[in-house]
């Protein structure tokens, strides 16, 4: 190994161990979120591209397609619950172009492709089954494509016509759709009402029944694509409902009334047939006809009355016995009307609308207004027996505070949910942070270190500092103790003391020490520079 590399990683472990607990963890997490979306990041961008090859397969399609993609060591996933097979995107048109050449998928509802297949042996039931069966694959194919459909089956009943029948029938549709989401919504539902209703030859839309894969009924025959009679009755009632409460709350303020309605609805559709006869003014008669009879003659025995069994009673001899007799027959041109109405299921038999009003807060506002503006508002029919109540009640604030304290806890916890995930973002993020400030660190020291200029040791041979000579001799006093009788002259002891002896390896140690003292005293950075590289030097060593 290098003799530079080793060093830099000795330097690096002497700087890691001297972490303390707190700078290791946080060193160890932030190395751990790093190596962690850098292995994130390289399975990302090592996977291949997915794309749909076929989707909505039937089982046995979709086990064929995967069988020929094994065969092929082609990867693939499934979604859907099987019925989507995923590819990688440089593979899906070869083997688009395999599975067509196989016949794959063979499961389709065939279209006006069944027509082809018809031979001029074929019975006129054949003829009309297959032409039948075409349109209902045509229709499904088309309500597939719409947006959230995942397959879609169609069923026509056509009347068949004939001239043996006086009324011909109605022709319907029944659409059953299974959605990728929860369910369709009323615009999409109207799509396939009126789309199916406008490919068939004299079917209405309300004759068009869409059911989805859960068996909720959107569309209902008779009624529309606004649902049954059941979601009608409730779908008004909430209107109704909604207007008052809104009114409401502009007189009595938000949270002090509160409206229910109840609406009676009828849930039989039926059809009535009415004539109208009138005679037009002025118009001549159709024709016209009249019948005059006269007769004369003596009369006699054989003219008289007629008696019991119809025997004849004569009359009077004296008659003369004339007879007259006219009669008239006139045919006038009438005016008919005939009215064929359709009386569809979700009329309204009778409503009824009850308004609680908080005392506290409504007690000086008139009742009688109050129930004159809610049987506006409400489309009150008194004919049909609608009646509105309105009464001034105390309400119970218990459950008001009840959940006015649940929603202060609900935003308390919502508010240190929020505080929690801050807090751990910060301390993530300052993790990383403080890894990229001790990666900065060590590699700038690392840097200033290469950086470094070497120093020639003659520069510190040929440098002759100024150095006092040191003294040859120092006196040192010597402390005498009490006086002392002595008989002869008194007088100072002094010790004369010289320098030790040195060996000459000391005296040249001495001699380099003190000329780094002085090279430190006048340059301290280049003698700096040069302890670092002999230290650096025997650690190598």
């Amino acid at each position: 190994m290098p003799a530079t590399v080793s060093s830099w990683l000795s330097r690096l472990g002497k700087t890691i161990r001297e972490f303390t607990v707190a700078q290791r963890t946080i060193a160890i997490i932030g190395i751990a979120v790093v190596v962690l979306g850098i292995a994130a990041l390289t399975a990302w961008a090592s996977k291949p591209s997915y794309t749909p090859l076929f989707s909505g397969l039937a089982a046995a399609d979709a086990n064929t397609i995967v069988e020929q993609l094994r065969t092929d060591g082609v990867p693939y996933e499934l979604t859907n619950g099987g019925g989507t097979i995923l590819v990688p995107e440089e593979n899906v048109y070869d083997q688009r172009l395999k599975a067509a050449s196989a016949g794959m998928p063979s499961s389709s509802t065939g279209g006006y492709s069944l027509l082809d297949d018809m031979g001029v042996t074929s019975s006129e039931f054949q003829q009309s089954v297959t032409y039948k069966r075409a349109l209902e694959g045509e229709l499904a194919n088309t309500i597939e494509a719409l947006d959230g459909v995942k397959t879609a089956s169609v069923r026509l009943a056509i009347p068949e016509q004939t001239v043996f029948v006086s009324e011909k029938g109605e022709p319907t549709a029944s659409v059953f759709v299974d959605t990728e989401r929860t369910t369709l919504g009323a615009d999409q539902v109207q799509a396939i009402v009126h789309l199916t209703s406008a490919s068939i030859d004299g079917m209405k839309p309300e004759n068009v029944a869409v059911i989805d894969a859960a068996g909720t009924v959107l569309s209902a025959v008779g009624v529309g694509a606004t649902g049954s009679a059941d979601k009608q009755a409730s779908d008004y009632e909430e209107r109704v409902r909604a207007s008052v409460q809104t009114m409401l709350d502009r007189v009595v303020g938000p949270g002090n009334s509160s409206v229910v309605v109840a609406a009676d609805m009828n849930y039989e559709s039926a059809e009535r047939v009415e004539e109208t006869f009138t005679t037009p003014d002025g118009a001549p008669a159709l024709n016209e006809s009249t019948q005059t009879e006269e007769y004369e003659g003596s009369g006699g025995g054989a003219a008289g009355v007629l008696g019991p069994d119809n025997i004849a009673v004569p009359g009077d001899a004296a008659g003369d016995g004339t007879f007259t007799s006219e009669s008239e027959t006139k045919n006038n041109a009438l005016n008919k009307v005939t009215e064929t109405r359709a009386i569809p299921a979700g009329a309204i038999n009778r409503q009824t609308v009850s308004v609680a009003l908080d005392a506290d807060a409504a007690g000086a506002l008139n009742l009688a207004n109050i129930e004159g503006l809610v049987t506006t508002a409400a489309g009150i029919n008194a004919e049909r027996g609608d009646e509105v109540t309105v009464e001034l009640v105390p309400f119970n604030t218990a459950g008001a505070q009840a959940a006015a304290e649940a929603l202060a806890a609900a935003q308390a916890a919502e508010e240190a949910a929020r505080q929690a995930e801050l807090i751990r973002t910060a301390i993530i993020t300052a993790g990383i942070v403080l890894l990229v400030i001790i990666a900065l660190l060590v590699y700038a020291r690392w840097s200033r270190r290469q950086n470094r200029e070497p120093v020639d040791l003659g520069e510190l041979q040929d440098f002759q500092p100024e150095i006092e000579a040191p003294q040859e001799l120092q006196l040192k006093p010597v402390i005498v103790p009490e006086p002392i009788p002595v008989t002869g002259p008194l007088t100072t002891a002094l010790e004369l003391t010289g320098p030790p002896e040195l060996s000459d390896e000391q005296k040249d140690m001495n001699r380099k020490r003190a000329e780094i003292d002085a090279l430190a005293a006048q340059e301290p950075d280049k003698t700096a520079d040069f302890l670092r590289s002999l230290m650096d030097e025997k650690q190598n060593a």
